[in-house]
């Protein structure tokens, strides 16, 4: 207006013809401010709590905004008034009415916008506004007020607005309009005070409702595991909530109501939430810096996994220079919580070559180290999306290299993580080796390594470690396995083999042949006897084994069998050393390799994996 009105005139012409568009006299310009003082002061003085008991007890913004509008657009005239009189330097009473007109406005607004904020403060709860902010905005950009009705009538004609979303949608329009209204005429920090004592304490209450409290590192590290594993448990949730819910909340409101001023959005947010978010960030630094046993790696990996999906999130809300502080504390956190999983991981690993158990595996079944750490690292790849970024800058230091082999078909040179899955699994399997010499059978030895490498593979293949180590790497260790079951074949049968002829079908003497027949049966059945205890844990390796031989054996003995049992039976009778049917071997090979007979063998079976200390519970997953 000012413009409009304050060009200089331009020279003089005769009055009784006067140019067109002429500018108007100053007289013209004082006598509209003063209507504009006249006109804001009739509304001013109607809405002055400390004159009027109707304007004491009645909220000026209601459902039908006319009264309010007319009341803010005479605040923005008072402000055009003020102008033209400050700057022309006349008439200094008018000023000052104005300047007292400006103030009792001021206080008017101000006792609204409290008003607004506390009565609506269950219709501007942070679950509600952070709903809506994933949805449509209301009042996006600086819209004049003369488009406020518009605005109306689109809200009214939206048949799926529930009236919870319609009573918050007025809300943040008459807090807008307001905040507007008083940063316009200069009382926005007498505007953001009142905003941010109101919501600061939402967002507070909130998180200590959530169990967020202000704590210190030496009073984290006294807490026993048990308790620390409740808080990080309780962080866990609060701090999904708290960022999705309470601090998008109040960036979504916080923009919408002073869309008008980025600065004052900014110290808005940051006002309200920055104390809040450093204590809540604060929190997992102190967690792993507390003693912790390797088995607790998951719960550490949780905290880092939390704030590495909410990292989008919170760096899109704290962008600002005023919100540095809490980018800041949450790298560091990160940074610290990659470091202790590191040395967790370090740990994990000196664990496993220092474990110094001595006592066999009855039967050679799968051991209880061999669980685990399978167990362990297999919960481990569940982590396969942050663990890359964990251990990428974190070098494995070898004395020789791996073999080309063991990483299947991964390019160990771009995948840390696959590098460090098949290091932790080379180490497991060079302690198993050495665990197998504990057996005085070597049948027994391979039984135990084909056991415990199955298991492996099947952990590999049932877990996320198959989309780390890689198909090829699966293949490769099942062909190992066969290798083991194929030696234990070999060397448990070989004297049963050896009871036979080379050839059973060629011609030999009866004397001959009765040998074989009474040779094979000591073999079988001391083969029987001494393997009854042993196991296969798997059942299609057991299957597997049997199978291969059963046929092997089978065909053997039946051929010669076949070729010689009537003429012995005929020759010698009930002496004829004939006391097997080839059917008979497979009815014997069906009960072997289930770990149902008594003990036999070198191995003692006072071991139980019951009795394990091989357990662990940790984070979400328990092993």
């Amino acid at each position: 207006m000012r413009n409009h009105f304050f060009k200089s005139p331009a020279r003089s012409t005769p009055s009784h013809s006067p140019p067109p568009h002429s500018p108007p006299s100053h007289g013209l310009c004082q006598s509209l401010m003063e209507e504009n003082i006249d006109v804001a002061e009739t509304l001013i003085t109607k809405w002055d709590c400390t004159a009027s008991s109707y304007a004491d007890i009645t909220p000026l913004f209601q459902d039908d905004r006319y009264e309010a509008n007319q009341y803010l657009k005479a605040v923005k005239d008072l402000q055009t008034a003020m102008q033209y009189f400050g700057s022309e330097r006349m008439n200094s009473h008018h000023l000052v009415r104005a300047q007292n007109l400006m103030q009792t406005a001021m206080k008017r607004l101000q006792r609204e916008f409290h008003r607004i904020l506390a009565e609506n403060r269950a219709h501007l709860d942070p679950e509600s506004i952070s709903n809506r902010s994933s949805r449509d905005s209301v009042l996006t950009g600086n819209s004049d007020l003369e488009d406020e009705s518009e605005d109306d009538l689109r809200f009214a004609n939206e048949n799926n607005v529930s009236e919870q979303e319609r009573i918050s949608r007025s809300a943040i329009k008459n807090l807008k309009s307001i905040a507007e209204g008083m940063i316009s005429a200069g009382y926005g920090k007498e505007c953001v005070k009142i905003y941010v004592v109101g919501r600061k304490s939402i967002v507070e209450e909130g998180l200590y409702n959530l169990g967020v409290a202000k704590t210190n590192y030496h009073h984290v590290h006294r807490m026993e595991w048990e308790v620390l594993e409740v808080k990080i448990k309780n962080w866990l949730n609060a701090v999904k909530i708290a960022v999705k819910t309470f601090f998008e909340a109040e960036k979504f409101l916080s923009d919408q109501v002073f869309s008008s001023s980025a600065s004052i959005r900014e110290s808005v947010f940051s006002e309200i939430t920055k104390e809040s978010a450093l204590t809540l960030f604060s929190f997992p630094e102190m967690a792993v810096k507390s003693k912790k046993t390797p088995e607790k790696i998951f719960l550490i990996l949780d905290l880092y996994e939390a704030i590495f999906d909410l990292w989008p999130e919170i760096e899109s809300m704290f962008i600002y220079e005023s919100t540095a502080s809490v980018r800041s504390l949450i790298d560091h956190s990160l940074t610290k919580i990659a470091e202790s999983i590191r040395s967790m991981l370090i740990d994990f690993e000196s664990h496993i070559q220092k474990d110094s158990s001595k006592t066999p595996v009855p039967g050679g079944g799968v051991h209880p180290l061999t669980r685990y750490v399978m167990n362990y690292i297999a919960f481990l790849s569940d982590y396969s999306g942050i663990l890359p970024g964990i251990v990428a800058d974190w070098p494995l230091i070898l004395h020789s290299p791996l073999p080309e082999s063991f990483f299947g078909g991964n390019d160990s040179e771009e995948n840390p993580l696959t590098i460090r899955m098949a290091w932790l699994i080379l180490v497991l399997l060079s302690k198993l080796d050495s665990k197998a010499e504990l057996y005085h059978d070597a049948p027994l030895s391979y039984i135990f390594l084909a056991n415990n490498l199955e298991y492996i593979v099947v952990k590999v293949r049932t877990s996320n470690l198959r989309f780390v180590l890689g198909d090829e790497w699966i293949e490769s260790h099942e062909t190992k396995v066969r290798q083991y079951a194929s030696s234990y074949q070999r060397m448990g049968w070989s004297r049963v083999f050896l009871s036979l002829p080379e050839n059973p079908m060629a011609e030999i003497s009866p004397e001959r042949a009765r040998k074989h027949f009474h040779d094979f049966n000591i073999a079988f059945e001391e083969a029987y006897r001494h393997q009854v205890s042993w196991v296969v844990t798997d059942s299609k390796l057991r299957e597997h084994i049997k199978i291969s031989l059963g046929k092997k054996l089978g065909t053997l003995y039946g051929e010669f069998y076949i070729n010689n049992r009537s003429r012995l039976e005929n020759l010698y009778g009930s002496e004829s050393e004939v006391r097997f049917a080839p059917d008979d071997l497979g009815n014997y090979l069906s009960d072997l390799l289930h770990g149902d007979g008594n003990s036999g063998g070198s191995v003692s079976s006072s071991s139980s994996l019951s009795s394990s200390p091989y357990h662990f519970h940790g984070g979400r997953r328990s092993g």
